[in-house]
């Protein structure tokens, strides 16, 4: 029986990086290619298949009616391919991830999303690090990290997970003690709770306030998610935290101070050096996390 010629593999996954990522300069980063040698693997699969997968204008990529049609049918047959290559490795090989997370992102999206991954990818692993600042060891004793960061380093390949707004948070019997109207004498007398990761969310809910020179009477900083909104719900303060964060707590003896909406200055990346989307479980947890749109 005659052997069907294969198209060439690596460059399919040129194509559909492209694709999912919605940028030929993304997609060349993360394969760690120039633009140029991209743009020679898609054109070798236009040679292959003999259609027109993208129209380029200037370096911009735009997939082509041809092009979708195309990505609609390999796409998922590229899924089944790793599936069942990953299905006939040794059972007993573990794929083990060293992974940064921020604790409180770990308790609130991470993990109750966790049984799927494993359910995917039984053999997947994944050794869990919450110490501070994780991005300056990714490439070292972390193979990915998920941060809370305005923009990572541009040497990182990066994927921004949300987008939040800034909350005070408090207990609620402090919140009634307060009250809706903003008072800046009243808020003067207070504690307020800064996380080591969102330095400049206190200035700009200050500057949303309208109270930009507000000077409180004490700052106390935390390093802990979870400590810090355990904090506020005991009345020790007003935390400064987001509303993804307050909105999962769901946590009843908790608070928002007055119904004004701030655009945080950071959210949640998911950071790796590009290099290692190479590597099968940074490969496998970086698409499992787009997907599961945590």
């Amino acid at each position: 029986m005659a052997v069907r010629r294969l198209p060439p593999l690596r460059a399919l996954e040129a194509f559909v990086r492209v694709v999912r990522l919605g940028s030929a300069k993304a997609a060349a980063s993360e394969l760690g290619l120039s633009p140029s040698a991209l743009s020679r693997r898609v054109a070798a699969l236009e040679d292959f298949t003999g259609k027109r997968l993208f129209t380029r204008q200037h370096q911009a990529m735009k997939l082509t009616d041809e092009g979708q049609a195309f990505y609609n049918a390999v796409s998922p047959k590229l899924e089944e391919l790793a599936e069942a290559v990953e299905a006939q490795v040794d059972p007993g090989l573990v794929l083990r991830l060293h992974l940064g997370v921020p604790s409180l992102f770990g308790g609130q999206r991470l993990f109750p999303r966790l049984p799927e991954l494993r359910k995917q990818h039984p053999r997947l692993h994944i050794d869990i690090d919450t110490s501070p600042q994780p991005d300056t060891r990714v490439g070292d004793t972390l193979d990915a990290a998920i941060i809370l960061s305005k923009v990572p380093d541009p040497g990182f390949h990066a994927v921004r997970l949300d987008h939040n707004k800034v909350y005070a948070i408090t207990s609620r019997q402090l919140a009634e003690d307060i009250g809706s109207e903003i008072d800046p004498h009243k808020l003067a007398r207070q504690t307020f709770l800064i996380h080591h990761d969102l330095p400049d969310s206190f200035d700009a809910w200050k500057e949303a306030m309208g109270i930009a020179r507000l000077q409180p009477a004490a700052i106390d900083h935390f390093d802990s998610g979870q400590l810090i909104l355990e904090a506020a719900a005991q009345g020790l303060g007003i935390a400064i935290m987001h509303s993804d964060h307050f909105n999962r707590a769901n946590d009843d003896r908790l608070a928002r101070l007055f119904d004004i909406d701030i655009e945080s200055p950071y959210s949640y990346w998911f950071i790796c050096r590009p290099r290692d989307l190479e590597s099968r479980p940074v490969k496998i947890f970086h698409e499992w996390i787009l997907k599961a749109g945590l």
